[in-house]
């Protein structure tokens, strides 16, 4: 896991960078009951409302099917391929099991191909395995952690994510998440051992604005710079700067509020809030 840069041979390519991609499995193919195709929304919903913006285009996909469960127990399975998917900014492998099924897991550090990986609280705690939080000893780095037992892994999924699992208490698990929160989970929850892979994706520069657009982004358009119809700040002879405060198209104020639910219920199993960029402190419930 690497950064290349290019030579300059154009003003896209001297702020571009890439993964050089070194850990991935060569002539790796998908198995084809593991994808399936998939269609582009544009940001618009089933009435092709628009109500994500800035999408649209980009590369052609297919989406792989990630085991997130982990819910084989008992069968071991053995690393074959360790491959690219365009869905995430991690990398998956490619595990065929002692039965015969295969299957996507998120890979994380350290995870090479032939190593042996299994699932259920008898797994010993190493790299790439998934063990309920009951079992696994304190102080250990996981990912892929489970919200509700059963449900699949919900938590610490991207590159370089990984919760540390610090103390156990009346059959709950508290474990400190990589934004600064502490949350508790029930102890039976699964969790995968290790850090996800893939940790330098965070320093990619694209570069060059067409690499966004293969990416399904548009562009972002000032709210200054369209009329009055299509935007509160829009409108005015010349050029203003809005002369509001500024707002979200729809009016709502974009100073930075909070926008979670007071009364969400999973909000009781969070100990203590990730830090505020308003306030620069944590806040505590």
């Amino acid at each position: 896991m690497g950064i290349r840069t290019y030579k300059p041979t154009s003003p896209g390519r001297r702020g571009a960078s890439v993964s050089d991609f070194a850990e991935l499995t060569p002539g790796a193919d998908v198995p084809k009951g593991l994808r399936h195709r998939k269609r582009k929304t544009g940001g618009r919903n089933n009435q092709g409302k628009i109500t994500a913006r800035h999408r649209g285009g980009g590369h052609k996909q297919h989406y792989r099917l990630i085991d997130f469960r982990r819910n084989k127990d008992g069968v071991p399975g053995t690393v074959h391929s360790i491959q690219y998917d365009p869905n995430r900014t991690c990398r998956v492998a490619l595990v065929h099991y002692a039965d015969g099924e295969k299957r996507f897991i998120l890979a994380p550090e350290g995870l090479a191909v032939g190593r042996k990986v299994e699932s259920g609280e008898t797994a010993p705690p190493e790299v790439g395995n998934c063990l309920p939080m009951t079992v696994i000893p304190l102080g250990m780095q996981v990912h892929n952690v489970e919200l509700q037992p059963g449900r699949g892994g919900r938590m610490c999924r991207s590159a370089g994510a990984a919760a540390t699992l610090v103390a156990r208490e009346a059959g709950w698990a508290q474990l400190t998440l990589p934004s600064g929160e502490i949350r508790r989970v029930p102890a039976n929850c699964r969790a995968t051992i290790g850090v996800i892979g893939n940790g330098d994706h965070m320093n990619v520069r694209l570069g060059k604005a067409g690499r966004s657009r293969w990416m399904g982004i548009r562009p972002h358009v000032r709210g200054t710079a369209m009329n009055p119809i299509d935007h509160p700040h829009g409108g005015g002879e010349g050029r203003t700067k809005g002369g509001r405060h500024p707002v979200s198209p729809s009016g709502k104020s974009a100073k930075g509020g909070g926008t979670r639910k007071p009364r969400k219920p999973s909000g009781a199993s969070i100990l203590r809030r990730r830090k505020s960029r308003r306030y620069g402190q944590l806040k505590l419930r």
